[in-house]
């Protein structure tokens, strides 16, 4: 095959899903020649998966996201037709808000969105090979034989590299929704250095609104007040669809049963290890063997289809007992399968290969992004590409990293976790994952994140002064309540029965009501006369600074002392063969390169006493 010049880029973004997107738009924002490329044009931003943004974690990505500048937030609230707040009898640390969305609406918005952009390319071709000079990425190579000299390039290959999608004893190469798969791209990142594992998701079945019975489902609408998944969003939000909900049977559970020598995920055929947290229904059925049923959720695809999707029912069983599973669940008894759940193994890189930027630590130039990275999930991805292509673009500037550390929100937790501890199945994003939840809410993302991506120039000035402007609002709405008397009343006497609260003779501060669990900022209203009228983001951030300030301070002072070990950086090129450190010790941390005392002491292998060890090296004790 002939080669031949196609021109020079500084970036080059290998894929043009949600973490391609990010970053091609981050790189391109922020004034860099960038080129990105999609193996279909019609692919970009597609949902294969799920058509959803958001849900438990995951929203609070996608906000942290809005506020560095990122563009998830913005797609979903212009393209989204049902919100719902997860959670929301819960603890502010855990809501998090899940849109359904038009799936070809959203890919649309992020089609154009990546055309109009300037210093940004998108091009529909397969790249095969990069290429390296001095040891540092120099140049990608489509199928095509086109030579695009980069210096830099970003990874974000989705589940594409060498893909292979199953339906029981069939199987075939093939990228996600009957896309073909990247076959030769695997070569070269191994030939690179790069080293390579096997991971393996699935897809529930698609099928026709007509054929369904929705007598027999339960419906579940929208919440009644919308909140936007973008900061920025000011335009009322509708909902403008309705999703349902139905459950396994009895049968179902015999069906599957009947069949599992059928199944690719029993007989060995799959060989990729796939999400502990999203299993298929059929593994459900033989790990949860006792429970009676599983919940499934009926959602549409879009406005203008008629398709809709089964959430809950992922399966690479074959399609004969796929449709004899539905069969069996109320509602779905006449359904017609549209598209079939099939399971698709693909490549992907062992991701402590990169360093807490997203840049491989053996390969100068080259990052990595979303599924590539071993993560499951479009939010995960999306920020993964924003931080890869971010840092891929102040490295070429000649500029500072933007490091994101586990107190400052999601996202650094996801990034310290792939790139310390490792993975060794598809990651995904959970509130429990991060030790400091309850400061890093998804309401507070802004004031969290924006100061970064000013920092970088993807926030401009006037949004970073609104959040500002909003944060003093807040502050001055906690002294207020605090600095508030509430004289005895018969409102406030009856207010109180009302809620099963302790009466009171005397005044007491505003302040203490609110913190007593069965009141709140709303019902305190007819007590609270001088209130000023406050947009509601306002008087809710300040109700949960006083509700919950003890367990704050709490998460203050661990973070902390959390900030003074990650304080304790490491110098470039600094050894680990150090006399005193155990033999595990050394082989991880000089493969894994710790940034700071911090992060070595989260490596599993390293021992407390091998943190002491460290700290005498560098002159800490």
């Amino acid at each position: 095959m002939m080669r031949y010049d196609a021109g020079n880029y500084d970036i080059a973004v290998i894929g043009a899903g949600h973490a391609g997107i990010e970053a091609a738009l981050a790189a391109a924002r922020l004034g860099l020649r960038t080129i990105c490329f999609t193996i279909n044009l019609d692919a970009v931003g597609n949902m294969p998966c799920n058509p959803a943004i958001g849900g438990t974690a995951k929203g609070h990505l996608v906000r942290e996201l809005d506020a560095l500048g990122g563009e998830m937030g913005r797609a979903a609230d212009a393209t989204c037709i049902q919100y719902r707040m997860l959670n929301s009898s819960k603890g502010p640390a855990v809501r998090s808000l899940r849109a359904q969305a038009d799936r070809a609406a959203y890919r649309l918005y992020m089609k154009g969105v990546l055309e109009r952009q300037e210093n940004l390319t998108l091009k529909q071709a397969e790249v095969t090979d990069i290429l390296t000079e001095d040891g540092h990425v120099s140049a990608v190579v489509t199928r095509i034989g086109a030579v695009y000299r980069v210096r830099a390039a970003v990874v974000a290959t989705g589940t594409y590299l060498r893909g292979r999608v199953i339906i029981g004893d069939v199987s075939y190469e093939s990228g996600p929704d009957g896309m073909h798969a990247v076959t030769a791209l695997t070569e070269s990142l191994e030939k690179l250095g790069v080293r390579m594992r096997r991971f393996k998701t699935g897809t529930p079945p698609r099928i026709n609104r007509r054929t369904v019975d929705f007598s027999h489902l339960e419906l579940q609408p929208g919440d009644g007040e919308i909140e936007p998944f973008s900061f920025e969003t000011v335009t009322p939000l509708e909902n403008r669809a309705v999703c349902y909900m139905t459950h396994t049977t009895q049968q179902t559970k015999e069906v599957i049963r009947a069949n599992l020598s059928r199944s690719p995920l029993y007989s060995g055929d799959i060989e990729g290890i796939g999400p502990r947290y999203c299993p298929s229904i059929e593994d459900k059925i033989v790990r949860f063997a006792d429970k009676e049923r599983h919940t499934l959720f009926i959602e549409p695809m879009g406005l203008d289809t008629e398709e809709l999707y089964v959430q809950g029912l992922s399966s690479s069983m074959p399609e004969d007992v796929q449709l004899a599973m539905m069969r069996t669940v109320p509602g779905l008894e006449h359904a017609e399968a549209m598209r079939p759940a099939y399971a698709i193994e693909y490549d992907c890189a062992d991701p402590t290969q990169f360093d807490a930027t997203l840049e491989c630590l053996t390969l100068p130039g080259l990052y990595g992004a979303g599924q590539f990275n071993g993560t499951s999930g479009y939010e995960e991805a999306a920020v993964q590409g924003y931080m890869a292509g971010v840092n891929a673009s102040l490295k070429l500037r000649g500029e500072p990293p933007l490091v994101l550390d586990r107190a400052d929100g999601y996202i650094g937790t996801l990034i310290d976790d792939l790139v310390t501890k490792g993975t060794n199945e598809p990651y995904r994003m959970m509130t429990s994952r991060s030790e400091y939840r309850l400061l890093l809410r998804q309401d507070n993302a802004d004031i969290r994140m924006c100061k970064y991506g000013r920092r970088v120039g993807l926030v401009s000035q006037e949004r970073y002064d609104r959040v500002l402007a909003k944060y003093q609002a807040v502050d001055a709405e906690i002294a207020r309540i605090e600095r508030t008397t509430i004289a005895p009343s018969d409102t406030l006497a009856d207010l109180l029965a009302s809620r099963k609260s302790a009466q009171t003779d005397t005044g007491v501060k505003l302040g203490a009501l609110l913190r007593r669990p069965e009141l709140d900022y709303t019902a305190l209203a007819c007590v609270d006369t001088e209130r000023p009228v406050l947009p509601k983001v306002v008087w809710e951030a300040a109700e949960i600074a006083i509700r919950y300030e003890g367990y704050l301070k709490r998460q203050e002072a661990a973070v902390k002392t959390f900030r003074k070990l990650e304080g304790r950086l490491f110098p470039e090129g600094f050894d680990f063969n150090l006399p005193g450190l155990r033999m595990e010790a050394r082989q991880k941390l000089s493969k894994l390169k710790p940034r700071s005392i911090g992060q070595a002491a989260r490596i599993s292998g390293v021992s407390p006493a091998d943190v002491t060890v460290l700290m005498i090296a560098l002159g800490l004790r």
